[in-house]
């Protein structure tokens, strides 16, 4: 299950996707994030689908690495479904004792599956085809205007891109803390949900120590080289729009163009 979390985690490549700068990959990520939250028709999530599928042919990650980032959030959406499905009011279409279904809480269920489920690949399409470097350049840049009223978006970046670096890292250290474990005798596997959810207690006092000791290091390596802050800091790889960045900002836009019509028309 761990292995199973790509949020975080780099896919080495040489795809166009790969090569696209960041702050494009931004701005597409954030454009179909909000669409798939402000449109919620099917035409949209035809329109939706298509698109994601482009990109994940383009990006030549395979599609089962993406879909086993989906194990990790499974009793998520299990969760948010089993909420909307019975707690939503509307026109009944089956009860069963005091648990009723209506067709409001049906047809919530069905938009915040699709919704959750493309929202974790997409931003996982972003994750393993940017390097936690060019994430931070990109944010850095991209946000760059909120400087002038005294926002610290290096720092902001900085913090942002560490924190997704610290995903596979915590979760590797996760795994060897569980292998050691289970070597001493403990059990993680047999048992019911709630048991097994015990079973979890003992790995957090030793993860916990470990994600503040490399915490540590870091901002020991940090201050070894010199870092202190953003300003007056040049970057060795400045980011620079090339033809095929162009290209990504007019399909980003026809995409929103098109979702927009769909919403209108459709």
């Amino acid at each position: 299950m761990l292995k199973d979390i790509t949020i975080g985690q780099y896919y080495p490549g040489h795809s166009v996707i790969h090569k696209l700068d960041p702050r494009v990959k931004l701005i597409g990520t954030l454009v179909f994030i909000v669409t798939l939250f402000a449109f919620g028709s099917v035409s949209s999530y035809i329109a939706a689908t298509a698109a994601l599928a482009i990109v994940i042919g383009l990006s030549h990650v395979p599609v089962s690495f993406l879909l086993r980032g989906l194990k990790a959030i499974f009793i998520l959406m299990v969760i948010t479904a089993l909420f909307n499905l019975f707690l939503t009011p509307g026109k009944v279409i089956f009860r069963i004792g005091f648990l009723t279904i209506t067709a409001e809480g049906v047809r919530i269920t069905v938009h915040m599956a699709f919704r959750l489920t493309y929202l974790i690949i997409g931003s996982s399409i972003l994750t393993l085809t940017t390097t936690p470097n060019q994430l931070t350049d990109g944010m850095e840049t991209g946000l760059g205007p909120l400087n002038r009223i005294h926002v610290p978006v290096h720092e902001v970046a900085m913090m942002m891109s560490i924190a997704l670096r610290f995903i596979p890292i915590l979760m590797d250290e996760t795994d060897k803390i569980m292998r050691a474990q289970e070597a001493r005798g403990a059990d993680f596997t047999s048992g019911g949900v709630i048991r097994r959810a015990k079973a979890m207690i003992p790995l957090l006092v030793p993860l916990f120590v470990a994600a503040f000791r490399r915490a540590n290091d870091l901002a020991l390596a940090m201050e070894a080289r010199g870092y202190h802050g953003g300003s007056g800091r040049t970057k060795m790889k400045p980011l620079v729009y090339q033809r095929r960045d162009y290209v990504a900002y007019v399909c980003i836009l026809a995409y929103l163009i098109l979702m927009i019509l769909l919403w209108k028309f459709v």
